[in-house]
């Protein structure tokens, strides 16, 4: 999806733009007066989360000594020295070697000590199918939360709704069990802008999860690809999600038509719908969104021409229809 890179990059900025326009957050050095440490309940709690955790390579090394604000991963507010960021991101995680660098074992609760902690990333470690910690939906002020790729397992808890200023929510690539996984809290989280739940297996959520999550009305990117969906509605009671730049709903099991509601995301820069089994004709109404710049249709049922309506997306950069039936043609 390369050239949808852009309206990635966009939808980044603005979800970080509550954290990192902040002069106050620095990862890893705090500018602050040296003589001056971080708070010391602060630095225990991160001393209790390393203990917990294991470190094959050693990534933590530089936990030591007094400022805990000039440790790796560590950022602070300049003028309080709380914490505010925790990237322990593997960043080595799609390499040869990623589980030579992966944190594993358990994320302690210490964490709740960190009452002004905004920003936290997990992702990329390997935390062995453990459940994701429900006590994560207690730490109020978070913005950002990555736990992608970290390999955590059980349910997703629902009190993740209580995160009421939260931003960017990345749960994808994890092991959650297909059982009651109720994501009627995602609701509340009103002022979402980016969530990724790639290949969270979530087929208990097929009849519900499309009105819960057009209710959030600052979204921009949704990612629910690879998901166990089967259930794409025709028609929605209301829609809020119309400032969406980026739709991923691509390999589900839909078994349907394109929706009429789809078209008043007038927004869209970026739709994939492939390998979802959608049938009937290519609608006019694709020309509405006018913004698209990246479109994949393929691996689906489509039956007809490709309307001319197609022309009106001047915008259109890549437009993908390959492996549906044979009769979908240009007029």
């Amino acid at each position: 999806m390369g050239n949808s890179s852009a309206s990635i990059q966009l939808v980044l900025l603005i979800t970080l733009s509550g954290i990192l326009s902040l002069k106050t957050i620095q990862l890893g050095l705090c500018s602050a007066d040296h003589y001056v440490g971080c708070i010391y309940i602060e630095r225990k709690a991160l001393l209790m989360l390393k203990q917990g955790l294991t470190d094959p390579s050693d990534r933590l090394s530089s936990w030591v000594g007094e400022d805990c604000c000039e440790w790796s991963g560590v950022g602070c507010n300049n003028i309080t020295r709380r914490v505010n960021m925790l990237d322990l991101c593997n960043r080595d995680g799609y390499a040869d070697e990623a589980t030579d660098h992966a944190f594993g074992g358990e994320i302690n609760p210490s964490l709740l000590v960190l009452k002004d902690l905004a920003y936290l990333d997990l992702s990329m470690n390997n935390f062995g199918s453990v459940q994701l910690p429900s006590f994560i939906g207690s730490l109020e002020k978070l913005k950002y939360l990555n736990l992608s790729g970290a390999s955590f397992g059980g349910i997703i808890p629902p009190n993740i709704g209580n995160l009421s200023e939260l931003l960017c929510l990345d749960l994808s690539e994890n092991i959650i069990e297909p059982i009651e996984n109720d994501l009627q809290w995602l609701a509340t989280l009103s002022s979402l802008k980016y969530l990724n739940f790639e290949g969270v297996n979530l087929p208990k959520a097929t009849s519900y999860w499309l009105p819960t999550v057009s209710m959030l009305p600052s979204l921009v990117e949704l990612h629910f690809p690879f998901c166990g969906l089967s259930i794409l509605p025709l028609t929605l009671p209301s829609i809020n999600f119309t400032s969406l730049l980026v739709l991923d709903l691509s390999y589900n099991s839909f078994n349907s038509m394109i929706p009429p509601w789809l078209f008043n995301l007038t927004k869209l820069e970026m739709l994939d719908l492939t390998d979802n089994s959608l049938t009937g004709k290519l609608p006019d109404s694709l020309g509405y969104l006018k913004s698209l710049r990246y479109l994949d249709l393929s691996d689906n049922s489509f039956q007809g021409s490709i309307p001319k309506s197609i022309g009106n997306l001047k915008s259109l950069e890549e437009f993908y229809l390959g492996s549906n039936q044979k009769t979908v043609h240009y007029t």
